[in-house]
Formats: structure tokens, sequence, C-alpha cells
């Protein structure tokens, strides 16, 4: 949520930058925001000159009492009461104000880095680099849901039976690849210095709302509607609402958290040769990485993020390629975003397998995380996160690109963490 303060005082300089992200009523937020402040700050001051004129009252009555002035000294009591009355009127009106003022800031999105291209989707996001090359797959090479019906990797018709579409069950040394996945990336964050973390699954409302999935995203989550309780669709929600109504000391900084977790995501609306196989689940397993940090040191940490990432990736021996959102396809709660893609050769496209955001101090101000430095001074954190990696696409190109004639090859930094070099 962005500060009222950074609004009031650049609020020309906003519209401008939200204009990159196509906010039709971007203009009309912002007047809404403002003005829902400029009464409340009215009534803020009115009620100070009545608190001010009720301490004087108050003083000149015990002066009054102690002359022995009874009678003058209970007719200004009187007075006192009606101003606490006033005085309760004003505060009433300042937290309606205040109230109108938090829901117009929620519908408010982060402003873009000045980095940020405008554009209207994917289609204008901005290839940063491309690194690998396609594999030369054998003639008779299968999509990954056809590779894992012959292998015995992963079930998608038991998983319908048990639950419903885009619940896979993994079986055998396809729930080996998975778990040698998360072990591998795991193990790459721990050695970059990420404390790793297994946070709850299901979040509060408070938790939603710190890191922006509320209220912007509830249809997308799933609602425990009777506990009022959400599963998660990122370990980012929890790893960061530890930090929730924190101040941490300067010299803790940055502080970094890796966790795996299940994740959770009705994507309603999803459909067509897009979602198949395993491109687009309702449950899918990821490692998170998320960062805590100092204003600035954050873009600096925005790109170690990123290179952390593409070790990855090279590790795995996948094509790749990193780009840079435009302003249409940038998430809410975002400043700067770069999406990574996997090639999948069998499906001859590019998939999503990572996203890295810098949320400057959007989701800090909703938190409200802080730091204090070594002056004593208390400011806003930023906060950053990045997928490393989500698992169901790297998954899928990994068994669609390691394809051969005589079964699919693991790749070296796995088998240490799966046990065989071969699934065949």
């Amino acid at each position: 949520m962005l500060q009222i303060q950074y609004i009031r005082e650049n609020s020309e300089a906003l519209l401008e930058s939200l204009k990159r992200r196509n906010l039709a009523n971007a203009e009309e937020l912002i007047q809404e925001a403002l003005t829902a402040d400029k009464a409340r700050r009215e009534e803020q001051a009115k009620a100070d000159e009545k608190k001010a004129e009720m301490n004087a009252l108050s003083k000149q009555i015990g002066e009054l009492f102690k002359s022995g002035k009874k009678e003058e000294a209970n007719e200004m009591k009187a007075k006192t009461s009606q101003l606490k009355d006033e005085i309760k009127a004003l505060n009433d009106a300042f937290a309606a104000h205040t109230n109108e003022l938090t829901q117009v800031l929620y519908q408010i999105p982060n402003a873009p880095h000045p980095s940020v291209p405008a554009g209207n989707s994917d289609t204008d996001n901005i290839i940063e680099n491309e690194e690998g090359s396609a594999p030369n797959l054998p003639a008779n090479a299968l999509p990954h849901w056809e590779l894992a019906k012959k292998y015995k990797l992963i079930d998608f018709e038991l998983g319908v039976k048990i639950t419903g579409a885009g619940f896979p069950v993994y079986l055998g040394k396809g729930a080996q690849l998975q778990r040698a996945l998360i072990s591998y990336f795991l193990s790459e964050a721990s050695k970059a210095g990420y404390v790793e973390v297994q946070p709850p699954l299901m979040i509060n409302e408070a938790s939603g709302l710190g890191t922006g999935q509320l209220p912007d995203k509830e249809g997308q989550m799933y609602h425990a509607v009777e506990d009022d309780l959400y599963l998660i669709p990122t370990a980012e929600v929890p790893i960061t609402n530890l930090y929730r109504d924190v101040i941490l000391n300067e010299k803790d900084l940055p502080v970094k958290h890796t966790g795996y977790t299940p994740c959770f995501r009705r994507e309603a609306g999803s459909y067509g040769k897009d979602v198949r196989g395993l491109n687009r689940l309702h449950q899918f397993d990821k490692v998170e990485l998320v960062q805590i940090a100092k204003p600035e040191d954050s873009y600096a940490i925005l790109d170690s993020m990123v290179e952390h990432v593409k070790g990855l990736l090279r590790g795995l021996g996948l094509q790749f390629r990193t780009l840079r959102l435009c302003g249409g396809d940038l998430g809410f709660t975002s400043a700067l975003t770069f999406d990574l893609e996997v090639y999948s050769a069998a499906q001859d496209k590019w998939l999503e397998v990572s996203s890295v955001s810098n949320f400057e101090t959007f989701q800090a101000n909703r938190l409200k995380c802080r730091y204090r430095n070594t002056e004593g001074k208390t400011a806003l954190a930023h906060t950053l996160n990045g997928s490393a990696l989500a698992l169901p696409r790297i998954l899928a190109a990994l068994l669609e690109n390691n394809q051969t004639e005589n079964g699919i090859h693991i790749p070296d930094v796995l088998v240490p963490f799966t046990g065989f070099k071969t699934i065949h």
C-alpha cells in the first residue's frame, strides 16, 4: 500500500507512473484518496483544537475550586462535558474518513519503477537475455503428460478422482524426482545464505492483507469459510508475515529466508491447451526466496536474486530467458518484476518458472515492517521475493527436454538427491 504522504507530495508523478500500468481509474482513485485524507486531517485539527480548549478549561476549573468559586467551576464543568461530546463526534468522523482512505489505498497498485516499460500485456514484456540451446529430441518426442503416463510418473486421472482437475498424483520416480528438485533448490538457497523456514499452509485475513493478496485476490485463493482462513498461494505470504508489526535492527538486514511449501490457487477462468498436464495446476510445489532489506540495497539484491535463479536453471541444463515485465503485466504489489521462462522443446513454447520482484515499501507499509537505523530512527523496509523455483513447469521441461530413445536423462546436479540417473 502506498503511503498517503507519498501520494500527497507526488500525485502528478504518481499519475504519470501509473499510466504504464494502464490503470483506467488512476486519477479518480488518487483524488478520492486525497479528498479522504484532507477530510481526515481537518477533523483531526478540529479535535485537537477542542482538546486544547478542554485542557485550558480544566486548568481554569481547578483554579476556581482552589479559590472557593465552586458555582463558577461547576458552570465551566458543564462546558467540558459538551466539549467531550464534540471531541467524540470529531474522533468518530476522523475514524470514518481514515477507513475510507484505507479502502481507497487498497485499490491503488504500487508505483512502477522507472525501468518498467509501458505495455498492455505479456506480449509487451522485454526479453533481457536468453541462455542455452534447444535440445535435439528424437523424432517421436512426447509432451510431458504423455511421458508421465508412459513411465508411470504422474497420474492426472487419479488426481481428478481424488480431488479434481489440477491436483495430480506423483508416483514412483516421478515423486522422487519432485522431492529431489525441492532438496536441490533448498540446498542451493542454504549455500547462498538463506535461512530455511517451514511456515503454516494457511493464513488469516491480516496476513493476506499484509502482503497484498487481500482484498485484491481473494477470488483466486481457497477459503476455509468457517475458520476464515486461506490456503496459501505461495510461501511468500506466511514468510513475509513473520515480520508483520516488527521493527528490525539495521545491522540485521538483509533478512534472507527460503521455504518449501505446497501452493494452492483456484486459477479461476483458466482453460484450454495452456493448462494441459503440469502447465497450470491448483496445487503445486514451490521453493520461495524472501528478503527484507534497506531501501538503498534492494535493487542490487533484486539483481542477485535473479542471478540465483539463473544459476539453478544453468545447473539443470535448461534453456531459459529473462523478461522485464511491462506495466500492464506487472503484479499489483510489485514495483519491478523479472520473469524467468524455460523452453519446453516438446511443446515448442516458453514456460514461466519464476517471478522475482521488488515491492519496495508497498508490502512493508501494510505490514508495518520497519527497521531502526544507528541513529535510532525507524523507516519502512523494502521486501522482495522470488520463486526458486516453482516445480511443475520445471519438471515438465526436464522430462521433455531430456527424453531419449532409451529413457529420460536426469541432470547431474539431481543425481545425489534422486539416487538414479535415468528414468526408463
